[in-house]
């Protein structure tokens, strides 16, 4: 007897490996799979201007990022003590405008490098929704708890979407291979026929844009795993909006067996132990074992020349050298 159906999927003929330099940008669902993927050691830079949910600030951020193009004062706002921009999530506003610039031109210039160098770029649409600003008619990235007089809210349309996308294909995404999800995270603010509706929005431009664009994007339908293969509420976490990490887990097992080459997922499990082993805290860390196991440590580190151990190997040399 089948209690469910599982999505059917086979590897992709274009899958990733650590020689692949990766820039995540769009909704929460991007970090989630963006960490799994630093976590095994990817270099990958994910959201340097904060979350991203509607394309058409995607589409804007990648084309700062493009030209690295500098956050001045006068596009800063301030409201309860805080100065922001519509453009950034609200993690890098601040108190005063010099320190606002500097975190936002900060970020602007993590996200010029990693867009620059990234040959592969992650995108997570979250909602076909979007607010603009009465005054410019302006798109923002995040309303900033400002009050909804000041936006006008209305959905994309599907070829809106594509649109978008498509403009990013050929300035900032060109020569790049884009990796599309629709974020399986529900959005109950636009209420569940709101989110319903945008959901399909968003996934038949993803539809559309594969058709058209098959050798540069690729779908990943972490959505329909969550909506139609777990298709439970015991997936997802308390706030019955995001994925529980039993759902996160599954949906990375997929990605994966999928996305990645046959080379790459056999290195996972050794990637993990090692990181695990610079996480591990000794009773007695002025121990011979102790420095054996640092040193043992190095060794395997030594033999996967291709992964970035910097941050463990200094760790582990550091622990040995406190400790003799």
């Amino acid at each position: 007897m089948k209690f469910r159906t599982e999505i059917e999927l086979r590897p992709y003929a274009r899958q990733l490996s650590h020689a692949d330099r990766l820039l995540a940008l769009g909704s929460c669902f991007t970090e989630t799979i963006g960490e799994r993927l630093a976590d095994a050691k990817f270099r990958i830079t994910i959201n340097p201007s904060g979350v991203l949910f509607n394309p058409l600030s995607i589409l804007r951020t990648l084309e700062r990022y493009d030209r690295a193009a500098k956050v001045s004062a006068d596009e800063l706002h301030h409201a309860d003590g805080r100065w922001f921009h519509y453009d950034f999530h609200g993690k890098l506003a601040d108190t005063t405008p010099e320190k606002t610039l500097a975190r936002l031109n900060e970020a602007v210039d993590a996200g010029a490098e990693a867009l620059h160098a990234a040959n592969v770029v992650l995108i997570t649409l979250g909602t076909a929704w979007i607010f603009e600003r009465c005054d410019t008619g302006e798109v923002v990235a995040n309303c900033h708890r400002q009050p909804a007089e000041r936006f006008h809210r209305r959905r994309l349309t599907v070829e809106e979407v594509v649109a978008a996308l498509e403009t990013a294909l050929r300035g900032p995404l060109q020569g790049k291979l884009v990796l599309l999800t629709v974020s399986p995270v529900r959005h109950l603010g636009d209420g569940l026929t709101g989110n319903a509706v945008s959901k399909a929005t968003l996934r038949l431009a993803v539809e559309e844009l594969t058709l058209r664009h098959p050798d540069t994007i690729l779908y990943f339908p972490a959505y329909e795993m969550l909506n139609d293969d777990l298709r439970d509420y015991r997936f997802y976490a308390d706030d019955l909006v995001h994925p529980s990490q039993q759902a996160v887990a599954y949906i990375w097992e997929r990605f994966v067996e999928t996305l990645l080459t046959p080379d790459t997922q056999r290195l996972l499990s050794c990637i993990a132990r090692i990181v695990a082993a610079s996480r591990h805290r000794p009773l007695v860390a002025a121990s011979s074992a102790y420095r054996d196991f640092c040193r043992h440590q190095l060794e395997e580190i030594k033999r996967l020349p291709q992964i970035d151990f910097s941050e463990e190997s200094t760790f582990f040399q550091r622990q040995i050298e406190i400790n003799s």
